[in-house]
């Protein structure tokens, strides 16, 4: 029979995977970031840009605090190794504690650091940056997002960790920590890979896979990569 340790450690694997990853099942279960922390977040229609400078940093720190959930559980699945005290703690756990401390140490550092000048420094507000007129800052182009967002003409496609959403203006793609962002005017779509399935699941014909790659014209804004499917001719 398996000892409480391994039992732990497997049980904790498989969870700490589909807490980063967020399959259906999780979602349905109401166990992800957005649904946990819904009441800090808001609402994502009534405001994108805010709601996602939230959830990224959200979602970064809840990361980060699962090797220190690991160690606390195995406080109590490991009894006998005392980890609940670190000094007579086997070294290699002490290692491990230490990891455990500073990795969500350093996060919190860092979205202290975004947070700052009402999260200018936050990664999506500097791309919005780029887009904003001389007389202007990156609130003025997040509030013609959100505006574009909450149309119900946008089109928007694709798992919760890749989802892609193109409204009048702008190219989205929404990732688990972070938002990347063009505006239609400037990008350039550049076909880099092609995958041909057999059959769709909707229908009897063959579909290819196409991942896009969106590059900018601004200098400055990150270029990222969409996938879609489409019938093959």
């Amino acid at each position: 029979m398996d000892s409480p340790e391994v039992t732990f450690t497997l049980a904790y694997v498989v969870f700490a995977v589909c807490f980063v990853f967020t399959p259906n099942e999780f979602h349905s279960a109401g166990l992800s970031v957005q649904n946990l922390l819904s009441g800090w977040l808001g609402s994502e229609d009534a405001a994108f840009v805010s709601f996602h400078l939230r959830r990224t940093a959200a979602t970064l720190l809840c990361h980060s605090l699962l090797p220190l959930g690991y160690y606390v559980g195995m406080c109590f699945a490991a009894s006998e190794k005392q980890l609940y005290s670190p000094s007579q703690a086997p070294e290699a756990w002490r290692l491990f504690l230490l990891l455990a401390v500073t990795l969500p140490s350093l996060t919190c550092t860092l979205i202290y650091y975004w947070s700052q000048d009402q999260w200018a420094r936050h990664p999506l507000a500097r791309t919005l940056a780029l887009y904003a007129l001389p007389q202007s800052g990156w609130q003025a182009v997040a509030s013609s997002v959100n505006t574009e967002f909450r149309r119900i003409d946008k089109f928007a496609t694709g798992a919760p960790g890749a989802r892609v959403i193109v409204t009048d203006t702008w190219v989205m793609k929404v990732t688990t920590y972070r938002v990347h962002v063009a505006q239609q005017q400037d990008v350039h779509l550049t076909v880099t890979e092609s995958r041909q399935h057999e059959l769709s699941p909707d229908s009897n014909l063959p579909v290819q896979l196409l991942t896009i790659h969106v590059a900018s014209a601004s200098p400055g804004v990150q270029a990222f990569d969409i996938r879609s499917w489409r019938h093959a001719s």
